[in-house]
């Protein structure tokens, strides 16, 4: 199963779709939110909220539709895994919270996923896969 290009294709394009969902919609979410994002990024006392307000939007929204396309994807996907990962160490490590746990157990998953996307590419589906690039 592994030796077929066509299921790769078809596998990476899916896997993309999936990893790009989650960040489409928290991205909408914040966008229609803004004084309740940026609260609760000052709740976690993280520093300068509106700021990390712009970025999360920009990287939410951005990568997630380079994602979907398929373009620069790598890239795309290496900026979604750091922002992940510092999601999960800003937002999620309250251990003593099985939640938070399980959010911070997620957010390494999701990584790990993005990791794939940046070591193996978009796949052939892909706008970075018609140029060559996948």
């Amino acid at each position: 199963m592994s030796n077929n290009p066509a299921l790769q294709s078809i596998l990476a394009l899916i896997g993309r779709l999936l990893l790009a969902a989650i960040f489409l919609s928290s991205g909408f979410e914040k966008l229609a939110d803004p004084t309740g994002t940026i609260g609760y990024i000052a709740a976690a006392n993280l520093p300068l909220p509106s700021v990390g307000y712009a970025i999360a939007l920009l990287v939410e929204l951005g990568g997630g539709i380079l994602l979907v396309l398929g373009y620069q994807a790598r890239l795309a996907a290496l900026v979604l895994a750091i922002f992940t990962l510092a999601s999960a160490l800003g937002f999620h490590t309250n251990f003593a919270d099985q939640n938070q746990m399980i959010h911070f157990m997620k957010n390494l998953a999701i990584t790990g996923g993005f990791l794939q996307t940046v070591a193996f590419g978009a796949g052939a589906f892909s706008l970075d896969g018609r140029s060559g690039r996948a």
